[in-house]
């Protein structure tokens, strides 16, 4: 009886375990499906352009200071009390217009003294000569000796001279009196403190006001000697090298909005500073409606220099990775490779490459993160356009974050 137990529980077993397998093996079975229609899933769907070398617009963006064209000194020619101010401090003048009165009492003294020391000389003057002539008629009838004419002759000479010494007076007289009214040397704004009304000035010495001129502006900017040299050294690449009348200068403010004038580069500095490395340069600008004043502070962009032969790739076309930049080349079969590339300078179209790539190469732009190196890849026309058209060069234009 227990013999025939064990049996069936044998049996029972063994039953059980078949039924075990074959369900596993069912299980199994759904899995191995997928893995084999994951085999055969079709390549990634990508948007590539064809890269080619090209002349490429290249901007540089600087800090600048703005700094007015001259700061003209307005100084009293003549001393004396400060009677009035004919203008609001702050505002323009024009050339020639009345800033400030001096007291010309003073200088109407003088004057009056002076013409009548002229009056006088020329009194003096006719009296010397009445006296010459009698002198002389004398001598013609030999009763006064030629001594006596020498006399007369130099006394009417020194009458003679005499009137041109108090003209000399009168007219320096009169010029003191003019220097008493104070008018502007040229245009400009003016500053916002002077002397008060009844201050005694002295002449040549008392600074009435500074008048700044705004119009032109002049900007100031640095750039680093290794900037330097590498312009240089880009230039002599050229077959005809850039001057500074090839390039303009434009004008950002500090919310993004651009100055309406352009300007150009007006001179540079033949030295290094020492303290910074920095070369100083200056562009001028036009100022008509004096927006630009000042000290202040505004982004400088030099248009005008461009890189030949330059190859650019867009943005998120570029993968990093352990071993720095990268792009995804399309080679035979449209397989995806990844190419090592290095990186210049970032244009708003995106990336100059100046190594990795030589051009002509189909590069991977839309659906980077779907492509695996090795793996082949369904390209389609970059936004919709041919990729043959798909020209790098003529795209970039300003640098990144810059204004339009």
């Amino acid at each position: 009886m227990v013999k025939r137990t064990l049996l069936i529980a044998l049996v029972g077993l063994a039953l059980a375990a078949g039924v075990y397998f074959f369900l596993l093996r069912l299980s199994e079975e759904p899995t191995s499906s997928q893995n084999a229609s994951a085999h055969v899933s079709p390549p990634p769907e990508v948007g590539i352009m064809r890269i080619e070398p090209a002349e490429v617009p290249y901007p540089v963006e600087y800090a600048g200071r703005v700094a007015g064209v001259r700061d003209v000194e307005v100084r009293p020619r003549v001393g004396g009390l400060l009677l009035k101010r004919e203008y609001e401090e702050g505002a323009r003048v024009m050339p020639s217009q009345v800033l400030f009165h001096i007291d010309p009492a003073p200088y109407e003294v003088v004057l009056r003294r002076a013409e009548a020391q002229l009056e006088q000389a020329r009194a003096t003057l006719l009296q010397a000569q009445a006296n010459f002539e009698r002198v002389e008629e004398l001598v013609h009838r030999e009763v006064a000796a030629a001594r006596q004419l020498e006399e007369a002759r130099s006394q009417r000479d020194q009458a003679s001279a005499g009137i041109q010494l108090a003209e000399a007076e009168v007219q320096s007289a009169k010029l003191s009196l003019s220097y008493t009214t104070v008018v502007a040397p040229s245009s400009g704004i003016t500053a916002l403190q002077s002397p008060p009304v009844g201050t005694l000035v002295q002449a040549q010495q008392t600074l009435l006001t500074t008048i700044t001129q705004l119009d032109p502006a002049y900007v100031n900017f640095s750039f680093t000697d290794e900037e330097g040299r590498a312009f240089r050294e880009l230039n002599e690449q050229r077959v005809k090298p850039l001057s500074t009348q090839d390039l303009e200068v434009e004008l950002l403010f500090a919310p993004g909005t651009v100055y309406p004038h352009r300007g150009r580069v007006d001179t540079a500095a033949q030295r290094v500073n020492p303290q910074t490395g920095t070369i100083q340069a200056r562009a001028i600008f036009p100022n008509p409606d004096a927006v630009l004043l000042p000290g202040q502070f505004v982004r400088v962009r030099v248009l005008g220099i461009t890189l030949p032969d330059t190859i650019v790739v867009p943005r998120r076309a570029v993968s990093q990775g352990a071993q720095g930049p990268s792009v995804y080349v399309l080679g035979a079969n449209d397989v995806a490779q990844l190419r090592p590339i290095r990186l210049g300078p970032e244009l708003a179209a995106g990336w100059v490459v100046q190594d990795g790539l030589t051009g002509r190469e189909r590069i991977v732009v839309d659906g980077v993160s779907r492509v695996r190196p090795g793996q082949p890849v369904r390209p389609m026309p970059l936004q919709g356009r041919p990729q043959a058209t798909q020209h790098t060069g003529t795209q970039a234009g300003q640098p990144a974050g810059a204004g339009p």
